[in-house]
């Protein structure tokens, strides 16, 4: 059995060829989407900014074997980004990725007379 990793990925992308309606659901639901939204989530959590409605992120975590790497959390996080938004009926290009090992993240802590 291979060790499994979890890893944070951050799936970033331009919203490309948007139906009126698409572009109409976005606006109305974009208060739900902001800032307060982003959270890491195996289903993901998409932001963006109505203004402009250019670029978008989505937050996900991705549990695979570690000997696979970063290099796979990634294109798995990107297959699941493209699904939903084909889903939703969003056009969009360009997707990168930019992904986090937490289970080999290094963490600094302040002592205790700093804080």
């Amino acid at each position: 059995m291979s060790e499994q990793h979890t890893y944070r990925v951050i799936v970033r992308g331009t919203w490309e060829g948007l139906t009126e309606q698409a572009r109409a659901r976005l606006l109305a639901e974009a208060a739900e989407h902001g800032m307060a939204s982003m959270r890491f989530s195996e289903e993901g959590s998409l932001s963006y900014e109505p203004v402009p409605l250019k670029h978008f992120s989505m937050r996900y975590v991705v549990v695979s074997d570690a000997a696979d790497g970063e290099e796979m959390a990634g294109a798995i996080a990107e297959d699941r980004a493209e699904t939903a938004l084909r889903e939703f009926g969003y056009g969009f290009a360009g997707l990168k990725s930019t992904v986090t090992d937490l289970d080999t993240m290094k963490i600094n802590r302040k002592p205790a007379s700093r804080r």
